[in-house]
């Protein structure tokens, strides 16, 4: 009963959203509530969702901050130099900034962290987009791709779960895999060249005038106004932003404090009145409440499933419809279906209540269980993750490009699966996963 009202969850989700029958923040609220009130839950709701809004408080506090911070520094003109350098090598050309995106998303996302990686690539490259015309679905969907290949990274959070779930060493998961994820990047980069081809076909060659002329956006609904800092405050801003970002690597201090810290200090220095600090706020507001609010819907949908053990049912269920017949084939059916799953399964969910099972049912058929890991960070919340409506990280990617959920998976889901499966051909021919 609880998988299936868990099944129900999430496909109702998916259809109200991706038809676009309600807004994502209605569907993430409504949908868990109905099913968890069907299956006589309802007593129990209020604790439960607040325990899912408790676990996502410090990544909404984290993004609002966030949001101000590299808004702030976009009105300051910090990343002008960056925009015109990025014009002049890539000359205007929608091909080669939508490689050029890929480029730099997989160099950001080596620390390891969706949601750093999604703040400082959209950040740097929204602007550029808008200058151009080009769509934020390509800058979104490109980011997400950069991004959900190198989430593999041993430090990064679905291959520790994996190790750890299972008592492996990440070397026994990742090492052989480096070929298979070499082969991601290599599609990666082969679907932005393929998506920029089309976009460039879409928006043609556009000239320097025109390109000069457009208008270029902050964030989200925002206009772009004129820069107005000086070349001691532009030094400051950069130092301060370059301080900001080693100490998030570096795990300084908790991310959401760092990011309030460093943006009063950057109020305080580019807007000392207080009459243009309160001008700031409510000209980037908008932005705030769009991408933290959904960040909150999430909490209360992923605590609702979690709570009620919808999550853990539908675990099992999984495992059940396994049959004997692809007992030895099991590693490339996890590997196939890991990234889809993505949509259904919190990260622990899979990793600590799905993959044990799994592995322990390969192991009667011979299988190692390392086998099994490799094959789920194949996928599961790695290419996976940014489409997902059940990590955070997805919310910061989407409000800070200002495209919606639906919009953003029907376009980039199948170069993501193809991913996985391009990885997955690979991790087959290298040995990784048995034939």
């Amino acid at each position: 009963m609880l998988a299936a009202l868990g099944f129900c969850t999430i496909g109702g989700f998916l259809l109200l959203t991706m038809t676009k029958r309600v807004s994502v923040l209605v569907a993430l609220v409504l949908t868990p509530v109905i099913t968890a009130v069907i299956g006589g839950y309802g007593d129990d709701l209020g604790p439960m969702a607040l325990d899912g809004l408790s676990k996502v408080a410090p990544t909404g506090i984290m993004i609002a901050f966030a949001v101000l911070y590299f808004s702030l520094m976009v009105d300051a003109g910090l990343f002008e130099p960056l925009i015109r350098g990025i014009l002049r090598i890539a000359r205007r050309d929608p091909l080669r900034i939508t490689v050029g995106t890929a480029v730099l998303t997989i160099c950001v996302a080596l620390d390891g962290d969706g949601a750093s990686t999604f703040l400082i690539t959209i950040s740097a490259m929204l602007p550029v987009y808008q200058r151009l015309g080009m769509s934020r679905l390509v800058l979104a969907g490109v980011v997400a791709l950069g991004a959900g290949v190198m989430n593999m990274v041993p430090w990064g959070g679905p291959t520790a779960r994996a190790a750890a779930a299972l008592k492996l060493d990440t070397s026994d998961v990742i090492t052989p895999l480096l070929p298979a994820l070499a082969a991601g990047i290599a599609w990666v980069l082969l679907a932005a060249y393929l998506i920029g081809r089309r976009e460039r076909r879409r928006l043609g060659e556009l000239d320097a005038p025109r390109a000069e002329a457009a208008v270029v956006g902050d964030g989200p609904g925002t206009p772009r106004v004129a820069t107005r800092a000086g070349t001691a405050l532009t030094v400051f801003n950069l130092l301060l932003t370059v301080t900001l970002l080693t100490c998030l690597v570096l795990e300084v201090m908790p991310l959401p404090v760092l990011f309030v810290l460093a943006f009063v200090i950057a109020l305080l220095v580019n807007h000392p009145g207080w009459e243009e600090q309160q001008a700031l706020l409510e000209k980037h507001g908008n932005s705030v409440v769009l991408v933290t609010t959904m960040i909150f819907a999430a909490g209360v949908f992923t605590g609702i499933l979690t709570g009620t053990g919808m999550i853990e049912k539908m675990a099992h269920a999984m495992v059940e419809v396994i049959p004997d017949s692809l007992g030895g084939h099991l590693p490339v059916l996890v590997a196939v279906t890991s990234m889809p799953l993505s949509l259904v399964f919190t990260p622990d969910a899979y990793y600590f209540g799905i993959l044990p099972v799994l592995a322990g049912t390969a192991d009667s058929f011979g299988t190692d269980p390392a086998e099994v890991a490799r094959a789920a960070v194949l996928g599961q919340m790695t290419t996976g993750f940014p489409l997902s409506p059940l990590t955070a990280a997805t919310f910061i990617l989407l409000g800070m490009s200002g495209v919606q959920l639906g919009e953003h998976q029907r376009f980039i889901f199948r170069w993501a699966f193809g991913t996985t499966l391009v990885m997955t051909a690979a991790a087959l021919l290298t040995g990784a996963l048995p034939l």
